[in-house]
């Protein structure tokens, strides 16, 4: 029996990771092959014409799986009985502005949209945070929707989990898919941690340890790190533009992992509400490996940590509640 459509909502839908994500969930890279979709687009008023010209084109595209498409303005209309959101939609920091000044308009605008999927979104709505600071937004969020269960609510660190990938597939000459299990730890900013002390490689004669294979810790333990912490500033340097059809394909990573679960033997990193494991402050937003399975996430358990991620894990939670304070001093 066919199955239902799925509402799925992109806020700031107009942009460039929207552009880019839209037609990936159209086509169910997403939700998978037989799951059609509805889409709600979402963005500003001085965006309104773009993000027409965003539907007529994913009308012209004719996706089997589109089943409808909504695009509007109107946060109520966008929300309405949405079963998937993925916040892409923020205020972006210029030059010039201090953090704060970013965090209020991002505080305004997270605390209006959270109200309006609290009252209109389907009952058990999945919400995937990824504008920037995507765990602090998410945070804002959650303080602004309680009706939203806590485990329903994430922030993007996928990018920077297949980034991590990336990095070993290219210094192993290996497929990036024989890769897996690799960690983000933390914020999604410069502070994370990309730890690769529990991933592993499938070879020809069986799964090895990435540092057994790499055999250089200087390089893991510092050009690995800097090159993944800073990736997205370098493709900006390069592109002269954020990225954003990688940042599509991990949004749609994530939510595919979380909706249809993960293989097994593998996690991935989401960040997720801190519930004090490994010592991170309860109450943060934080990018944790995880297991998916039934449409809820799980944190991997008792990984041995060792002394130089114990402080890069701190360093990074630190951040973390300095950015929670900030956002409460905007609310005040």
């Amino acid at each position: 029996m066919a199955k239902q459509p799925v509402r799925v909502l992109v806020t700031g839908a107009a942009g460039q990771i929207g552009y880019a994500l839209v037609p990936m969930i159209a086509r169910g890279v997403m939700l998978g092959p037989d799951q059609p979709v509805i889409l709600h687009m979402l963005d500003i008023p001085p965006a309104a014409e773009a993000l027409n010209g965003v539907k007529m084109e994913l009308i012209d595209a004719a996706f089997p799986l589109l089943k409808g498409v909504v695009a509007t303005t109107d946060v109520v209309e966008a929300c309405t009985g949405v079963g998937v959101a993925v916040m892409v939609g923020g205020f972006p920091r210029k030059e010039g502005m201090e953090r704060k000044d970013v965090m209020t308009k991002n505080v305004s605008i997270y605390k209006s949209q959270a109200s309006a999927l609290e009252k209109h979104a389907a009952a058990n709505c999945k919400v995937l945070v990824v504008a920037n600071p995507a765990n602090t937004n998410a945070l804002i969020l959650k303080e602004f929707a309680p009706s939203i269960p806590e485990k329903n609510i994430s922030c993007l660190t996928r990018l920077d989990h297949n980034r991590a990938l990336g990095q070993i597939s290219e210094r192993l000459k290996v497929q990036v898919c024989d890769v897996k299990n690799a960690i983000i730890w933390g914020n999604h900013s410069s502070s994370q941690y990309p730890d690769v002390n529990h991933a592993t490689v499938n070879t020809p004669s069986g799964e090895k340890p990435v540092r057994e294979l790499v055999k250089d810790d200087a390089w893991l333990n510092g050009e690995f790190i800097s090159t993944v912490q800073q990736r997205g500033a370098a493709i900006i340097k390069a592109r002269k533009l954020s990225s954003a059809l990688s940042a599509a394909s991990a949004a749609c990573d994530h939510i595919r992992d979380w909706v249809l679960g993960t293989p097994e033997g593998t996690w991935v990193s989401m960040g997720v509400y801190s519930d004090g494991s490994y010592n991170v402050p309860a109450g943060l937003i934080y990018s944790f490996p995880v297991t998916c399975r039934n449409g809820e996430w799980t944190i991997v358990q008792g990984l041995p940590i060792d002394e130089f991620s114990r402080k890069k894990m701190d360093a990074t939670a630190e951040e973390l509640s300095e950015e929670k304070a900030l956002a409460y001093s905007c609310l005040s």
